[in-house]
């Protein structure tokens, strides 16, 4: 298993492109990037060869600078909006190279909001670049009041109707705690589906060893199912990063 960081919550008191010399010197070789689309796309490609970093992560869709709601998959008659917002998304992807693009369900209820999720994601599986995986994430009503997807049987279900080979779960164990109570149960039942890990600890999405869940047995079952890939930290540090990366001992 291997280490990456969340450059929109860690470092918060570095400018933006800072952040990329501070995971460098940290000894992190991969990074995730939530929204990244503030930021010319050359700037960011920049920061990352300059400092020998792997872009791991990028969310969609990129905010609506227009001032109105973006267009989330799950959002009923949105789908234009959302085609639109991916197109741009996919840009950034091309000329960063994210092994995941988690595409966000948006603020929706209902089986013709489940509807509209399912049609987006096949149209976005369908126009992704070659090589690229969708993600989906069961958020909680803590940090996402309102979140379409927040149950992860509701992701399985919605993966299984998708049925596209390039679209597949992420998992979050700060979300998966908040949901479900379970962090290490939700891994050990939906593992066959993820992709993707990040963690935080709960309830307060802060540093692992901060909250409640027991990070040592967490990693221990992501060993003992065969995970093999990236771990990325996206939680609120709340005092220096550096302070704050001893879960990477544990993998």
């Amino acid at each position: 298993m291997k280490y990456a960081a969340n450059l929109s919550l860690l470092w918060p008191e570095l400018p933006y492109l800072d952040r990329f010399e501070a995971a460098a010197d940290a000894g992190f070789e991969a990074v995730e990037i939530l929204f990244p689309y503030e930021v010319a796309a050359k700037e960011t490609q920049r920061a990352l060869l300059s400092h020998g970093l792997e872009l791991i992560l990028i969310n969609a869709p990129p905010p609506n600078y227009t001032g109105g709601d973006p267009g989330y998959a799950a959002v009923v008659g949105g789908e234009t909006r959302f085609q639109h917002d991916m197109r741009r998304a996919f840009r950034y992807a091309e000329a960063l190279r994210p092994r995941f693009i988690h595409v966000m369900a948006g603020k929706a209820f209902g089986e013709l909001a489940r509807d509209t999720f399912v049609r987006n994601l096949r149209w976005a599986a369908d126009a992704a670049p070659p090589g690229l995986i969708l993600t989906i994430e069961p958020l909680c009503a803590q940090t996402m009041p309102g979140y379409f997807l927040n149950d992860y049987a509701l992701a399985k279900s919605i993966l299984k109707e998708v049925g596209s080979g390039n679209v597949a779960l992420q998992y979050d164990s700060f979300h998966a705690h908040m949901l479900h109570g379970d962090a290490e149960g939700v891994y050990l039942r939906y593992s066959d589906l993820i992709r993707h890990v990040q963690i935080g600890d709960a309830p307060a999405r802060n540093a692992p060893g901060d909250g409640v869940i027991n990070f040592g047995a967490l990693f221990g079952v992501l060993r003992d199912n065969g995970y093999s890939g990236w771990i990325s930290g996206e939680y609120h540090p709340g005092k220096p990063t550096e302070e704050t990366l001893g879960w990477r001992d544990l993998l």
